[in-house]
């Protein structure tokens, strides 16, 4: 089955930026997914360099515009190499196949009257690289709630495509095709604004002469929303490509809202005007905002570098953040603090914990190696039926262009495998000769896990396997995605070793002294005052005043084991937690429901203090108050490793 899938071409007027990549690597993933389904995948990105902005912004360094985007186009290839973006082409609308391919559509569509010679005069943005009418101005700026920039009023000779022509026919086609935009509200925006009318499209400019001229009238260069989205079929070689004849139509194009109107108007309509099929999906994700406020934008100077982030994390951990944050349809939100944080709780804690423990029992229990299986239990045909389903549900929601959902239901295998370690307890049959069958079949149990989560990681985070791989043996595992539902794949007497850890925990200590508050807090401009004291409020807190060994005496700190948790209703902040202390059960309400969903927390053996005296919290009595660190925003709870019993006393 073919499958093509673009990015939007991104503008080379600057480095790219989180932002940005978020596209990319979500295409990548729903590109990777669909080769490990066995699929035959074109992936396409690449960079739109015939604009106005580019021209004023290479002018601005003295450089040619041509030198300037070779230098920028440059930093994209690298960026998309460091996130294992694994697209097939990169396109640049200055190569001459782009350029041989838009003058051949803009000849075909003037010489068939869509495209007519008059004069325009109108407001145009820069930025946005848009004309806007007078009466879609707002207060006389760009009308583009993420732009409200000055536009400037042009007059000239120009070309126009007659839009209003098949203004009729495209909103039926949008009207009896309901998944052609999505999601859903980007759909009801178009036909809104497609039933407001539509006006013919200035699709030339005289006034600069960067870019693709007009072939039978050298003067004129194509205006860059005609040039730009032609790239979708000329990386393809249309109109008589191998390529093209095999990939198109595209299955879909992913892309920020901002441009949805490009894509569902001015695209389809040109493919209409040349009898050629239109995608199947154009799909508009929202964008990431900073913590602060606003989209992350270059315009708007909150970007970070991409690059230090990297170097700072890894990609599959800036991959597994913006891919998880991003809500299907809404907007997202980014910050370094929360980046740490899922880092530590996700990767660390919950994936990275579960195949390092797991090994390690396999090396201490069984000399490093994968015993046979003996009889499954109702615990490991539910392990075998979850992942069966969410296989199936990661594959639904990749189709839909919904990683964050899709990862999701990853996590609630990796969450069910980590609760699998606490019922099975391995280190008590170990104790007991006769239980040798049902540990080998725990431990056996483990490794197929870790292969099945390598081969759901696969898609969003390549470098999982790549860690994977040498820790059982080398084997390659995690290429075919029908194997993530199938058991028994490895082989019993292969050696396995422990390793590093796949996620190590990141220091927040360490981090905060490489970049110190107070210094990040001098580096702020006098307007971001509020921005500056929640950086200062990360420092450490003071030391509290010294108290004697007597007095930390009466403190009675107690080992529990977490039975069950919920959320307590109407509070965000709140969770209701049973726990087991030797013979006694207890209820506790504890403050961190902000930091762990209250599956997480079910087996877990953490510190409770037992003699606090009982407060009621939301008509609940807590007996008691849990242990947790915490720095800024991020919090952990204090837990064991190792199987000490409930009751235990902390001295």
């Amino acid at each position: 089955m073919k499958y093509y899938i673009t990015t939007p071409i991104y503008y080379p007027n600057s480095s790219p930026h989180i932002g940005t990549a978020y596209t990319t690597i979500a295409a990548d993933a729903i590109a990777r997914l669909r080769r490990m389904k066995g699929d035959d995948v074109f992936f396409l990105t690449g960079t739109d360099e015939n604009a106005q902005k580019i021209i004023r912004t290479a002018e601005s360094c003295n450089m040619d515009p041509h030198s300037y985007v070779d230098g920028i186009v440059e930093k994209f290839r690298e960026l998309w190499k460091l996130l294992n973006i694994s697209n097939d082409d990169f396109i640049r609308t200055t190569e001459e196949r782009h350029e041989k391919v838009v003058q051949n559509i803009f000849n075909r569509l003037y010489e068939q009257g869509d495209i007519y010679k008059s004069e325009y005069e109108g407001w145009y943005c820069t930025p946005c690289e848009t004309f806007w009418t007078q009466n879609k101005l707002a207060d006389g700026k760009c009308p583009n709630p993420d732009c409200g920039r000055e536009v400037e009023l042009l007059k000239e000779e120009s070309y126009f495509f007659k839009l209003s022509k098949y203004q009729d026919r495209l909103l039926s086609y949008i009207q009896e095709n309901p998944d052609f935009i999505q999601p859903a509200s980007r759909r009801n925006e178009m036909i809104k604004f497609i039933e407001g009318g539509l006006e013919d499209l200035c699709v030339s400019r005289t006034t600069f002469k960067w870019g693709i001229k007009v072939p039978f009238d050298p003067k004129h260069v194509v205006y860059v929303w005609l040039d730009a989205l032609i790239n979708y079929i000329s990386a393809l070689g249309y109109p008589d490509g191998e390529k093209y004849k095999k990939y198109w139509p595209a299955d879909v194009h992913l892309m920020g809202k901002d441009i949805v109107r490009f894509h569902s108007i001015i695209w389809p309509i040109t493919l209409m005007a040349l009898d050629i099929p239109l995608p199947k999906k154009v799909f508009g994700h929202g964008w990431y905002l900073s913590r602060e406020g606003g989209k992350i934008s270059k315009s708007r100077g909150n970007v970070q570098d991409s690059f230090e982030l990297i170097r700072r994390y890894g990609s599959d951990a800036i991959r597994y953040f913006l891919l998880k944050e991003m809500q299907w349809g809404v907007d997202g939100y980014y910050s370094e603090d929360d980046l740490v944080e899922k880092i530590n709780s996700d990767l660390a804690n919950d994936l990275g914990n579960f195949v390092s423990r797991t090994l390690a029992m396999i090396v201490k229990y069984n000399d490093g190696k994968i015993p046979v299986p003996g009889q499954d239990t109702e615990l490991e045909k539910e392990l075998k039926e979850l992942s069966s389903s969410v296989k199936q549900a990661v594959e639904d929601k990749m189709l839909a262009c919904d990683p964050a959902a899709a990862l999701e239901f990853v996590w609630q295998f990796v969450s069910r495998c980590n609760k699998y370690v606490d019922e099975t307890t391995p280190w008590n049959l170990a104790k007991d000769p006769a239980s040798r069958d049902r540990l080998n079949t725990v431990l056996y149990t483990f490794t197929e896990c870790i292969r099945i989560l390598g081969i759901f990681c696969a898609p969003f985070m390549p470098g999982v396997p790549e860690k994977i791989k040498p820790l059982l043996n080398n084997q390659d595992l995690f290429s075919d995605w029908d194997q993530a539902d199938q058991w028994g794949v490895l082989q019993p007497g292969t050696h396995v070793q422990k390793g590093e850890p796949i996620f190590p925990r990141i220091d927040v200590a360490a981090l905060m002294a490489e970049n110190p508050p107070e210094q990040a807090a001098e580096q702020m401009t006098e307007a971001s005052k509020e921005q500056k004291a929640q950086v200062k409020s990360q420092a450490m807190p003071e030391l509290k005043e010294e108290i004697s060994i007597e007095e930390f005496s009466k403190l009675d700190l107690r080992v529990v084991k977490v039975l069950e948790a919920e959320k307590v209703e109407k509070t965000d902040k709140l969770l209701k937690l049973k726990v087991e202390m030797g013979q006694e059960i207890r209820t506790i309400v504890s403050g961190i429901a902000l930091h762990y969903k209250p599956e997480e927390l079910v087996g877990k053996k953490v510190i409770l203090v037992a003699n606090l005296k009982p407060a009621k919290l939301r008509g609940i009595v807590s007996q008691g108050m849990i242990l947790a660190a915490s720095q800024g925003e991020l919090l952990e709870v204090l837990s064991l490793s190792k199987d000490i019993p409930t009751g235990a006393q902390v001295k």
